[in-house]
Protein backbone atom coordinates (compact mmCIF):
# COMPACT_ATOMS: atom_id res chain seq x y z
CA UNK A 1 0.00 0.00 0.00
CA UNK A 2 1.20 3.35 -0.86
CA UNK A 3 1.42 6.51 1.26
CA UNK A 4 1.42 9.93 0.70
CA UNK A 5 2.40 12.81 3.14
CA UNK A 6 2.58 16.37 1.59
CA UNK A 7 4.19 18.70 3.70
CA UNK A 8 4.90 22.76 3.12
CA UNK A 9 1.20 24.63 3.11
CA UNK A 10 0.91 27.90 4.76
CA UNK A 11 -0.52 31.46 5.14
CA UNK A 12 1.07 34.03 2.85
CA UNK A 13 0.66 37.01 1.51
CA UNK A 14 0.29 37.50 -2.41
CA UNK A 15 3.24 37.56 -4.31
CA UNK A 16 5.36 35.15 -2.21
CA UNK A 17 6.28 31.50 -2.42
CA UNK A 18 5.75 28.21 -1.13
CA UNK A 19 7.36 24.79 -1.75
CA UNK A 20 5.34 21.53 -1.37
CA UNK A 21 6.92 18.44 -0.38
CA UNK A 22 4.95 15.09 -0.79
CA UNK A 23 7.34 12.01 0.83
CA UNK A 24 5.96 8.61 -0.70
CA UNK A 25 6.13 5.17 0.83
CA UNK A 26 5.47 1.61 0.62
CA UNK A 27 5.71 1.15 -3.35
CA UNK A 28 8.24 1.78 -6.27
CA UNK A 29 7.75 5.02 -6.52
CA UNK A 30 9.69 5.42 -9.84
CA UNK A 31 6.71 3.02 -11.18
CA UNK A 32 4.50 5.99 -10.61
CA UNK A 33 3.36 9.41 -12.30
CA UNK A 34 2.63 12.08 -9.48
CA UNK A 35 0.48 14.65 -9.39
CA UNK A 36 -0.59 17.86 -7.55
CA UNK A 37 -4.04 18.36 -7.20
CA UNK A 38 -5.80 21.37 -5.02
CA UNK A 39 -9.36 21.85 -3.87
CA UNK A 40 -10.31 25.66 -3.77
CA UNK A 41 -13.26 26.64 -0.99
CA UNK A 42 -16.58 25.14 -2.09
CA UNK A 43 -15.27 24.24 -5.40
CA UNK A 44 -14.42 20.82 -6.76
CA UNK A 45 -10.78 19.13 -7.01
CA UNK A 46 -8.81 20.73 -10.18
CA UNK A 47 -5.48 19.52 -11.55
CA UNK A 48 -2.25 21.78 -10.79
CA UNK A 49 0.16 20.06 -12.20
CA UNK A 50 1.44 16.20 -13.10
CA UNK A 51 4.87 14.99 -13.84
CA UNK A 52 5.60 11.71 -15.88
CA UNK A 53 7.85 9.10 -14.60
CA UNK A 54 10.62 9.70 -17.19
CA UNK A 55 10.10 13.69 -15.95
CA UNK A 56 8.17 15.07 -18.22
CA UNK A 57 5.59 17.62 -16.79
CA UNK A 58 2.02 19.13 -17.61
CA UNK A 59 0.48 22.49 -15.54
CA UNK A 60 -2.81 24.02 -14.97
CA UNK A 61 -2.50 27.35 -17.52
CA UNK A 62 -3.47 29.47 -14.95
CA UNK A 63 -0.16 28.39 -13.04
CA UNK A 64 2.44 27.87 -15.86
CA UNK A 65 5.44 30.27 -15.09
CA UNK A 66 4.54 30.25 -11.63
CA UNK A 67 4.92 26.56 -10.48
CA UNK A 68 6.91 23.92 -11.10
CA UNK A 69 7.17 20.26 -10.26
CA UNK A 70 9.98 18.19 -10.03
CA UNK A 71 10.30 14.25 -8.60
CA UNK A 72 13.50 12.70 -6.90
CA UNK A 73 13.02 9.19 -7.26
CA UNK A 74 16.06 8.47 -4.89
CA UNK A 75 14.08 10.33 -2.07
CA UNK A 76 10.72 9.13 -3.36
CA UNK A 77 9.72 12.46 -3.06
CA UNK A 78 7.68 14.81 -5.58
CA UNK A 79 8.02 18.69 -4.79
CA UNK A 80 5.74 21.44 -6.24
CA UNK A 81 7.78 24.83 -5.93
CA UNK A 82 5.04 27.72 -5.60
CA UNK A 83 6.01 31.35 -6.81
CA UNK A 84 3.84 34.50 -7.79
CA UNK A 85 1.34 33.48 -5.57
CA UNK A 86 -2.05 34.84 -5.91
CA UNK A 87 -5.23 34.48 -3.28
CA UNK A 88 -6.96 32.65 -6.04
CA UNK A 89 -4.26 29.77 -5.40
CA UNK A 90 -5.90 29.10 -1.95
CA UNK A 91 -6.66 26.06 -1.41
CA UNK A 92 -6.02 22.35 0.33
CA UNK A 93 -3.22 21.00 -2.10
CA UNK A 94 -3.18 16.83 -2.55
CA UNK A 95 -0.44 15.09 -3.84
CA UNK A 96 -1.34 11.69 -5.85
CA UNK A 97 0.28 8.67 -7.45
CA UNK A 98 -0.88 6.69 -10.51
CA UNK A 99 0.93 3.17 -11.52
CA UNK A 100 1.85 4.23 -15.40
CA UNK A 101 3.57 1.73 -17.73
CA UNK A 102 4.18 4.44 -19.96
CA UNK A 103 7.19 6.15 -18.64
CA UNK A 104 5.91 9.19 -20.66
CA UNK A 105 2.20 9.38 -19.30
CA UNK A 106 0.87 11.38 -17.28
CA UNK A 107 -2.98 12.22 -16.12
CA UNK A 108 -4.73 15.28 -15.42
CA UNK A 109 -7.96 13.50 -14.31
CA UNK A 110 -8.22 12.92 -10.85
CA UNK A 111 -10.41 9.66 -11.15
CA UNK A 112 -7.40 8.43 -12.60
CA UNK A 113 -4.78 8.29 -10.09
CA UNK A 114 -4.88 5.63 -7.14
CA UNK A 115 -3.22 7.32 -4.30
CA UNK A 116 -4.22 10.34 -2.48
CA UNK A 117 -2.36 11.86 0.36
CA UNK A 118 -3.80 14.23 3.32
CA UNK A 119 -3.85 17.55 1.84
CA UNK A 120 -2.12 20.48 2.89
CA UNK A 121 -3.74 23.77 3.17
CA UNK A 122 -2.30 26.79 1.12
CA UNK A 123 -3.66 29.85 2.22
CA UNK A 124 -2.87 33.31 0.09
CA UNK A 125 -3.76 36.60 1.29
CA UNK A 126 -4.37 39.93 -0.57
Amino acid sequence: QVQLRESGGGLLQAGGSLRLSCAASGGTFSSFSMGWFRQPPGKEREFVAAISRNGGTGYLDSVKGRFTISRDNAKNTVTLQMNSLKPEDTAVYYCAARASYNSNFYSVIPAEYNYWGQGTQVTVSS
